[in-house]
């Protein structure tokens, strides 16, 4: 006869049910940490999981790649620093704001007003814990000294004499969500060089400092005495080690956006990492970033958070000439891969980049996926994550990823299109496998150089087919006009509507000046 089980004994199997139950909800409903990586000029063809031709060794950031899922068709908003950080952030395209071409300053006024969403915004209004470290490149505006007329761009050093670097800068990552911020205004070879935390300047300026050298060279402007160009990388992922030490007992999730400087100019690699590659700087300095990445990882499993936290690691652009392209060419390395053209270019080697995403607990070892994707979708796939729905004035050209991470589900389809944009402002439109370039040459640095007799006699317009030109070698224009006319009429679209994913249209920023990329457009 089986023994019966007392009224008491049942009670305390149902509590321990239900604090079962509780627990394993809870669990499932913790939101992940997010990490995000952002590497400088870092080409596609620089890490070897993504070319294994590479000659730059990455271990870690390949480990990284072992360890999550890889694509192989992301891109960038923009070829160049500053748009793609605003799209990436924002998750609006950049030449919907004031900047339809080029890039800011170390002065620079603020790019992102400070009643638009930004992926940290959205965040820290879900309960994160919301940090920015390294480089910011979004301008903000530093305090004036007191009588004095601010003038100059940012580009001479006597740009700088208005500043009082005393006072508190207003308009910083911190008004944009940041709980958090450490960094620098403009990319290294920038000046001002000085440390900023929470609105304020580590140290005020007591030098003039310049270097001229080929590959580590930066522009003449005032520095601070505790900030030295060669220990900033290493500094920032300090920072970053120290930030996520920090939150290991916190029971909030956090979200750390490490933007570095690097391997943008100058190349600095640090005296252990000179002449390892083999290669020319470039290569030391990479092979120095994958060891800082590996070391940060190491911080990360140590403080317990691993197996929930998203760490993403890519790039704002396509690799720099100014890295020596051509000469690691020659040795056998090619930082742009297979890919036409470089950073600043509309081709693909200047928005093409590498990008990785480990989520332990949800996203299978050792996938890939060949969908392409923008940087710009990374403000909708975290407010997705996180529980939160955008509006129909937030990230208006992103679109949520989360489905893509489920490596086992068939995906036939994600955006509708993807827009790029050239340091010139040159547009291109991407749409399946076909890409129209609404421009006459690269739209950058690299040859048919815009505005010159290298684009004479060329057509208006380019149209490629990716799946059988990934170089972009053939212009098939005139043998699809349809494709022309349907790419063209939905880049149209996209721009007057203010928006590339559903919803509500809305206005892109007004300008004073004439927009004279949209020369396309019928008046």
């Amino acid at each position: 006869m089986k023994n019966p089980i007392s009224k008491s004994s049942l009670f305390l199997l149902a509590i321990a049910f239900l604090f079962s139950c509780q627990t394993k909800q809870e669990e499932v409903q913790t939101p992940p940490n997010v990490i995000i990586i952002l590497a400088d000029d870092l080409g596609y063809g620089d890490i070897g999981a993504f070319n294994p031709e590479s000659k730059i060794p990455t271990p870690y950031i390949d480990q990284l790649a072992a360890e999550g899922m890889m694509f192989t068709d992301a891109h960038t908003p923009s070829a160049v620093c500053t748009p793609t950080r605003y799209g990436l952030l924002t998750g609006r395209y950049n030449w919907r704001s004031r900047l339809k071409n080029g890039v800011l300053t170390g002065k620079s006024k603020a790019l992102i007003p400070e009643g638009r969403s930004t992926m940290a915004s959205v965040l820290k209004h879900q309960g994160y814990n919301t940090a920015f470290i390294g480089k910011w490149h979004l301008g903000w505006n530093w305090g004036i000294k007191d009588g004095a007329e601010d003038k100059g761009e940012g580009w001479d050093p006597q740009d700088f004499d208005q500043i009082d670097f005393a006072k508190p800068i207003t308009h910083n990552p911190n008004d944009l969500g940041f709980d958090y911020s450490y960094g620098h205004s403009g990319s290294l070879d920038m000046a001002p060089y000085v440390y900023v935390e929470n609105g304020f300047s580590t140290a005020v300026p007591d030098t003039i400092t310049v270097n001229t050298g080929k590959y580590s060279w930066w522009r003449k402007g005032p520095t601070s005495y505790d900030f030295d160009h060669d220990q900033v990388t290493p500094h920032f992922f300090s920072k970053a080690q120290d930030y996520i030490r920090s939150q290991t007992d916190s029971k909030d999730p956090f979200f750390l956006y490490l933007a570095l400087p690097s391997p943008h100019t100058p190349i600095l690699p640090t005296e252990e990492w000179q002449g390892k590659s083999d290669l020319v700087p470039f290569g030391d300095f990479m092979m120095m970033i994958d060891d800082y990445v590996g070391a940060l990882m190491e911080t990360l499993e140590a403080s317990g958070q691993a197996e929930n936290t998203i760490v993403i690691f890519t790039s704002d652009n396509g690799g720099s000439p100014a890295a020596g392209l051509d000469v690691m060419k020659e040795l056998g390395h090619e930082s742009n891969y297979i890919f036409r053209g470089h950073k600043a270019d509309i081709y693909e080697g200047g928005h093409r980049v590498p990008f990785i995403i480990r989520w332990p607990e949800k996203i299978q070892k050792g996938s890939k996926r060949d969908v392409t994707i923008n940087l710009t979708d990374l403000m909708a796939t975290v407010a997705d994550i996180c529980g939160y729905t955008l509006q129909d004035n937030e990230g208006e050209d992103s679109y949520s990823m989360v489905k893509l991470l489920d490596a086992n589900q068939k995906v036939d389809s994600f955006r509708e299109a993807s827009v790029y944009h050239s340091i010139n402002g040159s547009f291109a439109i991407r749409k399946g496998d076909w890409k129209l370039i609404m421009a006459k040459g690269s739209g950058g640095w690299s040859s048919p150089k815009p505005n010159t007799e290298e684009e004479e006699g060329l057509p208006d317009v380019q149209l490629y087919n990716l799946a059988d030109d990934i170089q972009e070698s053939t212009n098939v224009y005139d043998a699809h006009p349809e494709i022309v006319e349907e790419l063209k009429s939905l880049l149209i679209k996209y721009i007057q509507e203010g928006r590339s994913t559903p919803g509500a249209p809305q206005k892109n920023d007004e300008i004073s000046d004439p927009w004279t990329q949209l020369w396309f457009i019928d008046e």
